[in-house]
């Protein structure tokens, strides 16, 4: 048997899925996770969720389940992290197709019980908008965490929620999210995240990157690029909260509307009438002002140049004082990377250099900002 997990959000989800699922039932246990291909534009410039159809090199498992391994390809000009999560996590991936709306969901979250063996389901979020009510001015991505519930209520099949790290996705502010969740059911610790060692050194996940610091002791206000408001970190950041699958579907009216949604259009439509937005004509809307779709991989920008040149140094210690001043003590790899307009061989070279010091800037996965500099 293996244990299922659904990684409601996709993107840094997975990765988070990967800590919990080794916090509950220890790193070796065998365990799929099932995760959306939908990520941000600095990872795959076509806007929207990627439908299996837009993968070569997945394995069936299932009339509608694929999954994903090391083999598998994002379809041009389509780009995706999961084959090389595929790589570095222990759990198997599966894709979550939202394509064919909250029936065909169910179907694929049925045959992955039935692949499994399993009989019941985690779903985890990093952050908590999974239980959003729809109406915080700061909610930027609720469809995909919504049609996991829909999808999941339709099954049947036992499932509790796991939400971990309250408020780090910056979506529902941490003192909205606590009276919803109540007590803490455990707390992430180093150990829980050494299964996800290896993905930071190229995965842009912030949300993700915050709670494992968080589980590594890492405290202090850290800036993201994901939004300019400042996270600040505390022992709270590394608390998981389980809850019921029927009382998040309680608290959230877009996963109770998403019931019988047909296809993603529709979906689309439920986000607009409940939530007042959708997030993927946002997707849309700024992948035209970059230009996209186009391009593909995991690029941020233009290199800003051999970031082991004296010049490209520099540029970056300018950086660092300007943003330390800022009152931050930590920044994330993304917001290094997109400010400073470096592609992935320019920011490895920097991080090498980092990590070298002195002065120690490493407090893994994110980046101590030295104020003298």
């Amino acid at each position: 048997m293996k244990r299922l997990l659904i990684a409601a959000g996709g993107g840094g989800d997975a990765i988070t899925a990967a800590a919990v699922h080794a916090a509950l039932h220890g790193p070796d246990s065998p365990a799929l996770v099932l995760t959306y291909a939908w990520e941000r534009l600095v990872v795959d410039p076509v806007p929207g969720p990627r439908g299996h159809r837009d993968f070569t090199g997945t394995v069936p498992a299932g009339d509608l389940l694929r999954l994903v391994t090391p083999r598998s390809a994002a379809r041009p000009p389509a780009g995706s992290s999961l084959p090389r999560l595929a790589a570095d996590l222990r759990p198997g991936l599966g894709l979550l197709d939202p394509h064919t709306g909250t029936p065909g969901l169910a179907r694929q979250i049925a045959e992955a019980l039935e692949h499994c063996a399993a009989d019941r389901v985690d779903i985890v979020d990093v952050g908590g908008d999974i239980l959003t009510d729809g109406t915080e001015p700061t909610l930027r991505s609720p469809l995909g965490d919504a049609l996991v519930l829909a999808a999941c209520a339709r099954v049947g099949a036992p499932a509790e929620v796991y939400v971990a790290g309250p408020g780090l996705d910056s979506e529902v502010p941490r003192e909205v999210l606590l009276p919803r969740l109540g007590e803490p059911a455990f707390t992430l610790t180093a150990g829980h995240t050494e299964v996800v060692d290896s993905v930071f050194a190229w995965h842009p996940s912030e949300a993700s990157a915050l709670l494992v610091a968080a589980a590594r002791g890492v405290r202090g206000v850290c800036g993201t690029r994901d939004t300019q408001r400042p996270v600040t970190l505390t022992d709270g950041c590394a608390h998981v909260h389980r809850l019921p699958l029927e009382r998040a579907l309680r608290l959230n009216p877009l996963a109770r509307a998403l019931a019988d949604a047909a296809d993603l259009a529709e979906a689309e439509e439920t986000s607009v009438r409940v939530c007042g937005f959708s997030e993927i004509e946002r997707e849309r809307r700024r992948a035209r002002e970059m230009g996209r779709p186009g391009g593909g991989g995991d690029g941020v920008g233009r290199s800003a140049g051999n970031a082991g040149s004296a010049g490209s140094w520099d540029a970056f210690l300018a950086w660092e004082r300007r943003t330390a001043e800022q009152g931050l003590d930590h920044v994330t790899s993304r917001r290094i990377r997109e400010e400073l307009r470096l592609d992935q061989e320019a920011f490895g070279a920097l991080r090498t250099r980092l990590l070298a010091g002195p002065p120690s800037r490493d407090a893994a996965p994110l980046w101590r900002l030295h104020r003298g500099a």
